[in-house]
């Protein structure tokens, strides 16, 4: 496998560079949603930068490999989404929101899925327009699956679902 192994250190510098660009609460708090449900063009569009883009805080830390790792395979992907779960644990905990699709063991305070025609219409047009990676249209029955595990979140858990980001964002962050 091509995925490079990880080793744990002290992280804290990776954390006050965050801080910088970031807004630390005083609890941090994690929005699970697969790809393609406007994680990325919400996090692009805040005019405060509250929520970190998970690929973001995962590709910085190196806990995401610079490859298209979500094409290798399941044994892969628990690999990376494990990885994944250690850094927004260790955000979590330094009071940093954090929207991305990354999971395995962590549970969520919020999951997104969106009704399947608004999200496959999401899929599309940043495949047409603006591609930046995550699921195409040919990967649909991916994306699928993936849903099916993120729902276990709600179904066996009880973590709130909602149909989108902002929804989920408005309802977490409510006074």
């Amino acid at each position: 496998m091509s995925i490079s192994p990880v080793v744990f250190q002290n992280g804290q510098h990776f954390y006050d560079e965050l801080a910088k660009t970031y807004t630390k609460h005083d609890k941090g708090l994690f929005i699970l949603a697969p790809s393609g449900a406007g994680k990325t063009h919400f996090c692009k569009a805040q005019t405060t930068p509250h929520w970190i883009d998970g690929d973001d805080l995962w590709t910085g830390a190196g806990a995401h490999p610079p490859v298209q790792w979500w094409t290798m395979g399941i044994e892969a992907i628990n690999r990376i989404d494990q990885r994944s779960d250690v850094v927004t644990m260790e955000a979590m905990l330094q009071g940093f929101w954090i929207i991305g699709a990354s999971n395995y063991w962590l549970k969520p305070d919020a999951i997104v899925i969106p009704d399947r025609d608004t999200h496959i219409s999401y899929i599309k047009h940043r495949q047409e327009n603006n591609y930046d990676g995550g699921a195409t249209v040919d990967a649909l029955e991916q994306v699928w699956g993936h849903i099916e595990v993120i729902e276990r979140w709600h179904t066996e858990h009880d973590v709130p679902q909602f149909q989108s980001i902002e929804e989920a964002v408005k309802n977490l962050t409510k006074n």
